[in-house]
């Protein structure tokens, strides 16, 4: 499978923790889905009503606690980063999440092989703003991204996004307003989603958080 020759993450070092490594080792059978092919989400989850896949799950503290909260929900994890995988592991185990599942790779290639029409929800949650202009080409949210994503969801289903970087919520407005498969805007932030440590070091730092919910019609 070809790899984008434009990346939307940072290569971080490689550095995971001796838990992390052996969460992965030891609960990679329940956990991980390795070299997945053509998939329905609904397929990992068949006991599941909805199933939400979150796009960039960084280490997890959000999400752990999404799943935690929505037991009746699916949530597949998509993260590119190994020790992200290895400490969202840990926080499952923690909590015994039995409505989880993670697929460690680059989202554009995964988002590929998910079956158009299907998914309920997809959470894109503090998405690398790439601040510098040179790089505001590698943002995630773009064009491309959203026929994607309008292509993969099924009718009504939802997309919810949430940055501290006001460029970027402008520019996710721009991408997803001259979406025509799409209708929503900035919304209040949702009680569920948890203010995660990343958050706040943004709000010390006086960043605005914008939500964003669209759905496709």
């Amino acid at each position: 499978m070809e790899r984008p020759s434009i990346r939307s993450y940072q290569l971080r070092g490689a550095r995971m923790t001796k838990a992390q490594r052996q969460a992965i080792e030891d609960h990679a059978e329940q956990f991980l889905i390795e070299n997945p092919t053509s998939f329905h989400p609904h397929q990992l989850f068949p006991a599941m009503g909805e199933v939400v896949v979150e796009i960039g799950s960084g280490m997890g503290e959000a999400t752990a606690e999404i799943a935690n909260t929505f037991p009746e929900k699916g949530f597949l994890a998509i993260e590119v980063h190994r020790p992200g995988i290895g400490s969202l592991i840990l926080r499952a185990i923690a909590l015994e999440l039995g409505n989880l599942k993670m697929i460690n790779d680059d989202c554009h290639l995964i988002l590929n092989l998910i079956e158009d029409d299907s998914v309920d929800t997809f959470h894109i949650f503090f998405p690398d703003p790439w601040p510098k202009t040179k790089h505001k080409k590698r943002r995630l949210v773009n064009d491309d991204l959203s026929r994607v994503l309008s292509t993969k969801l099924r009718i009504g289903g939802e997309l919810r996004i949430a940055t501290d970087w006001q460029d970027y919520a402008v520019q996710i407005r721009r991408v997803l307003d001259s979406n025509s498969q799409f209708r929503g805007g900035i919304v209040e932030r949702p009680s569920w989603r948890p203010l995660t440590k990343f958050e706040s070091q943004g709000i010390d730092k006086r960043h605005l958080v914008t939500d964003f919910l669209y759905t496709k019609i």
